[in-house]
């Protein structure tokens, strides 16, 4: 696969534009690059247009961005990828050792050169919560004019009857006495290179420090209860299928202080009897009639908002033949470029006839020196 071009170079701008330049320049390039501007070059128009609208939906995301000036790509799939939702994350070390702890665990703690970290201290410390991911079901309707939405979904949620603690009204959790409140115990083990410092998680309070001598009888001493919750979730306009809405800080309660995790929305768009739709452009069959194609006509074409447009078709207009409705298809959500209606007509030929139909049709064809085929009664007529 041939190396992508720098994201800056393609929209012709510096490192360090604004978000006003970046529109300009790309606004500018899309209208230069849009297939339907190029109709003698359209496939190398689309392959760059395509770039284009890549690299401005990259950097007019600030944390696209940030990741694609920090590793040179916004793609998630090497820092925890994420997936097709459109969402991603990714961590980041502290310390020089980090990496040596992660390939060989709590050796480094044995040796005295480790981090000093442990699963228990981390358990200890404060934590986001679980994020959570639900779909959501859009009409094409819904998902070209946007549409406040409301979801259901179960969760756990901060007990309020212990306000989170787990301990039993008018009681709190209390230090444990065995670690001190550490979350781990140091023991000496004796090995085959001498005695050696052994760290691990504290059985008493299972490294949380904390211990609980009266559980609250609402939650059981876990701080959460299971609650089925309904959230109001406003979905933009343009939003295709696959496309994910993040809800931050609506997901599981944080840990010991951390804050809440994020709930990701997938958008499922339903099919649509009439209309299909690429990228942002909406396409659709229309029929007309034989003398319509014929003689030409002025046509109604149905679009998404409900609304209905008059259009003109030429005289001897062919069946399969194509035609675009400017700025008639569904909105880039980052840009706010608005795609095309294109429609195909397709001729309806009569299956059956009355006799003065047909002569007027047999005489059509003698001025247009064509043979009129003939009705035959049998096998032999």
């Amino acid at each position: 696969m041939s190396e992508k071009r720098d994201y800056y170079e393609v929209l012709g701008v510096d490192k360090n534009a604004t978000d006003d330049e970046l529109k300009k320049a790309y606004r500018k390039l899309a209208k230069k690059y849009h297939p339907d501007a190029n109709p003698d070059n359209k496939e190398e128009a689309e392959a760059k247009f395509k770039e284009v609208n890549e690299a401005y939906e990259t950097l007019s995301n600030p944390q696209k961005r940030q990741m694609y000036d920090q590793f040179g790509t916004a793609d998630p799939q090497g820092f925890n990828g994420a997936g097709n939702g459109g969402y991603y994350s990714y961590t980041t070390s502290g310390s020089g050792f980090d990496g040596f702890g992660d390939i060989f665990g709590d050796l480094g703690d044995l040796f005295g050169f480790g981090t000093g970290r442990s699963s228990s201290k981390v358990q200890n410390g404060p934590s986001k919560g679980a994020t959570l991911k639900c779909d959501v079901n859009l009409t094409f309707e819904e998902a070209y004019s946007g549409v406040n939405k409301q979801i259901n979904i179960t969760r756990n949620e901060k007990c309020t009857t212990c306000s989170g603690t787990g301990a039993k009204p008018g009681t709190h959790p209390e230090t444990c006495s065995v670690c001190g409140g550490k979350g781990t115990v140091t023991r000496m083990q004796t090995t085959l290179l001498g005695q050696m410092r052994v760290q691990t998680t504290c059985s008493n309070c299972h490294g949380t420090g904390k211990v609980i001598k009266e559980v609250c009888d609402t939650c059981l001493g876990k701080g959460t209860v299971r609650k089925q919750a309904k959230i109001n979730i406003k979905i933009p306009a343009g939003i295709d299928d696959g496309q994910t809405v993040v809800l931050k800080g609506e997901g599981e309660p944080g840990k010991n202080g951390g804050e809440n995790g994020d709930i990701y929305v997938i958008v499922r768009l339903k099919r649509h009897n009439i209309f299909t739709r690429q990228d942002d452009n909406v396409y659709c069959d229309i029929p007309i009639t034989f003398t319509q194609a014929t003689l030409g006509a002025d046509i109604e074409v149905p679009l998404l908002d409900g609304t209905k447009i008059t259009y003109k078709i030429p005289e001897g207009t062919q069946t399969g033949t194509k035609f675009t409705i400017k700025d008639k298809g569904f909105v880039h959500i980052n840009s706010g470029y608005r795609g095309n209606l294109i429609f195909t007509v397709q001729v309806q030929v009569p299956k059956r006839l009355s006799k003065e139909q047909r002569d007027l049709l047999v005489e059509l064809a003698k001025t247009m020196n064509e043979q009129p085929p003939v009705k035959k009664r049998g096998i032999f007529g």
